[in-house]
């Protein structure tokens, strides 16, 4: 009997919740029909049937979160309700694609997300469980011998050095899961930082910083006339990823934008383009002129892999998104092979669509770079945290006018103020100088980027 697995939505997904049902225990299914729309850390998503048969029982009531990989519901012929039986024959590897639960598991996935991603799964169990106990953790190997983990969870052990062949997997079907790796980073060391909060330690643990329990002291207690309000599913991730990023090595470099011509070109164009219904804003510009420098520029539009630095091919330029429940970056991906005005209106699209909850995976993934822009609410300048894997991003503060000494002179200019954190595992001051200086210049004389 085919189960539903809580499939992998996103790369920084690691739980989903239920939005709701639109099927019922009892519903006849026909393959493509939509399920439940699932809750991730960016967006509600479709999730569709694999294949037709009868949805013989829900395991996961609206509302509740489970790991990606558990079990949600079951289809079946109609037979049995219990999920017994024995059960329709699995999908293969084109129709299931990487969403739900790992190839290697003797149970078919029946259900699928209306956009699939690339990455393979990573299941992790949840705290407190909404879903029955499952077997007992079986050898984490698979029947040619290999080690059954995600990429992730195997760069995280070859960080510190840890044999996952001496893990007991946890996850479905043995697969060894981050929480696995993240147990053996949290056990005490002879090197362990004091008690005080931010007390260094003579050979810290980078992962225990982030990953532990310790990450999050110190933690505060509600009092009674105080209101306690429960995480979000993208403030989760979001405090998690923030934990990670602290982890990376970084450097911050700041310099002044003369924006004057920047203004005068974004007035000139939206003049201009009055009658298309096409406004262009700042951000659309910075986006433009971010990816022609990163493309003279590969070794900033680059990523720490490990034992080696990752040049990518394209220039995918994430803009953040400031939400109610939390932040999201959706991406414009090869921004410098797309025109002003395409960027202006993908961008908009893009972020009409994630206040809405309605990206998909592709839209939220895949970035090389970020660009974080408050200058709408009047900050002059600030410091942005690195979003990995990318190797740096941009925070851009508001657009005031000063007075700047010009030949001898006393003028009144538009200035932005610009800071660039890089990861200082990619790439040294000297790299992120030049490309901000690049950056920089392509902004003060902004026709270059129309051409």
């Amino acid at each position: 009997m085919p189960d539903v697995f809580m499939p992998r939505l996103s790369d920084t997904m690691e739980e989903g919740s239920i939005a709701q049902w639109l099927k019922a225990e009892g519903d006849e299914i026909h393959r493509g029909d939509v399920l439940a729309e699932i809750e991730t850390d960016k967006a509600v998503m479709d999730l569709e049937a694999y294949e037709g048969g009868v949805l013989e029982k829900i395991l996961v009531q609206p509302g509740q979160t489970v790991p990606i990989g558990a079990p949600i519901a079951v289809i079946g012929d109609g037979t049995s309700a219990s999920g017994g039986g024995d059960g329709a024959a699995a999908p293969s590897a084109s129709d299931r694609g990487t969403a739900g639960a790992p190839a290697a598991e003797p149970a078919a996935t029946a259900a699928r997300p209306a956009a699939e991603p690339a990455e393979p799964a990573t299941p992790e169990p949840a705290a407190e469980p909404a879903t029955p106990e499952p077997p007992a953790p079986a050898p984490a190997a698979d029947g040619g011998g290999r080690l059954k983990a995600s990429p992730v969870v195997r760069s995280l052990a070859r960080t510190h050095g840890i044999d996952l062949a001496t893990i007991t997997g946890t996850g479905p079907g043995g697969r060894i899961v981050r929480a696995d790796v993240e147990k053996l980073l949290g056990a005490p060391r002879p090197a362990a930082a004091s008690g005080a909060a931010g007390a260094a330690s003579p050979a810290p643990s980078p992962a225990a910083s982030a990953t532990t329990p310790a990450a999050a002291a110190p933690v505060a207690t509600a009092g009674a006339d105080d209101e306690r309000i429960p995480l979000s599913t993208i403030r989760k991730v979001t405090a998690r990823r923030l934990s990670e990023a602290a982890l990376v090595p970084v450097f911050q470099l700041t310099t002044v934008l003369d924006a004057t011509r920047l203004t005068e070109l974004r007035r000139e164009i939206n003049t201009r383009l009055a009658g298309s219904g096409v406004k262009i804003s700042v951000t659309d510009l910075l986006v433009r002129a971010a990816a022609v420098a990163l493309r003279a520029h590969p070794e900033i539009n680059a990523s720490f892999g490990g034992d080696a630095i990752i040049r990518h091919a394209h220039v995918n330029v994430g803009i953040a998104v400031a939400l109610d429940e939390g932040l999201i970056v959706p991406v414009v991906k090869d921004a410098d092979r797309k025109s002003v005005s395409e960027i202006g209106s993908q961008a908009k699209d893009l972020a009409t669509r994630a206040r809405a909850g309605k990206l998909t995976p592709d839209e939220f993934s895949g970035g090389t770079f970020t660009i974080s822009n408050l200058g709408m609410y009047g900050i002059d300048s600030f410091i942005a945290v690195l979003n990995p894997p990318e190797a740096a991003i941009l925070a851009v503060g508001s657009t005031v006018d000063e007075p700047v000494v010009i030949d001898g002179e006393v003028q009144v200019r538009a200035r932005t103020r610009l800071t660039l954190t890089v990861d200082h595992r990619v790439a040294d001051g000297a790299t992120g100088a030049a490309f901000l200086r690049d950056l920089t210049d392509l902004l003060a004389e902004p026709l270059r980027l129309l051409v």
